[in-house]
């Protein structure tokens, strides 16, 4: 999730909680990924050769660092993925899906262990394994391979820091907006990078585009799984709406 999307999460949680001391939204994500973790965890202790089980412990590993509070227990969780990538790999290696999660966790890992000269590194193992991931299978979960790699170069330090591109970001975010355009994640992804790049015929376009799928997918992508996905799209779709408004005094 890009650092000003978790940010506007942030605020909406703190708003949520009120002065009751009631619940966030972000406590109760937490606690279903942590309990999630736990579930497949233990189921993969008793299957290590089932790629399903490592599969769902990959997942689990992933939304659990990304939830979690502090560095030492986000690494600790993406170990845990790491690892059973790295074994379902192992038996499976063109497998595009055991690829990106092994992706995904490495890059939960960097976070926790930034900055560093071993997060460093680790960056550059995500990009070569969202590659492959890609190259196996780059419409995998809407096109995630194409996604995340476009989120990889559009948020890290450009070259000597650490791989981000321009070139490269806006590459990958077209190509999975093409791929799955009906998922939102890849249109946001888009609009945003249009926008802070000051390609305001794109930008209008995409917002455009944004606002004409908004009503399917909110009947395509339901259910518990999806309701953080949605705090996230609906605060950043206001946002950048309300972005390009404020760069460009008009309505896309």
């Amino acid at each position: 999730m890009p650092v000003k999307a978790k940010i506007c999460l942030w605020l909406l949680c703190l708003l949520a909680a009120g002065a009751s001391g009631a619940p966030t939204p972000e406590s109760v994500f937490r606690g279903r990924a942590e309990a999630a973790f736990a579930a497949a965890q233990k189921k993969y202790q008793t299957a290590t050769n089932s790629s399903a089980a490592a599969s769902q412990l990959a997942a689990a590993s992933f939304d659990a660092a990304d939830l979690a509070t502090n560095e030492t227990t986000r690494a600790t969780f993406a170990q845990a993925g790491i690892a059973a990538c790295r074994d379902w790999l192992a038996r499976e290696p063109k497998s595009a899906a055991g690829h990106y999660f092994l992706a995904m966790n490495l890059g939960k890992l960097a976070e926790a262990e930034a900055p560093s000269l071993a997060a460093y590194k680790l960056v550059h193992e995500v990009e070569r394994e969202f590659k492959t991931a890609a190259a196996l299978d780059v419409s995998y979960d809407f096109a995630g391979p194409a996604r995340t790699l476009g989120e990889l170069y559009f948020q890290a330090p450009i070259w000597p820091l650490s791989v981000g591109s321009r070139h490269k970001a806006r590459e990958w975010f077209e190509r999975a907006a093409a791929l799955a355009p009906d998922y939102p994640d890849n249109q946001l992804n888009l609009a945003e990078a249009y926008l802070k790049w000051r390609n305001r015929e794109e930008a209008a376009q995409t917002l455009k585009k944004i606002e004409s799928i908004w009503p399917a997918a909110r009947t395509n992508f339901t259910g518990t799984a999806r309701e953080r996905d949605w705090l996230d799209w609906d605060s950043r779709r206001a946002a950048v709406r309300t972005e390009f408004q404020k760069v460009y005094r008009a309505a896309p």
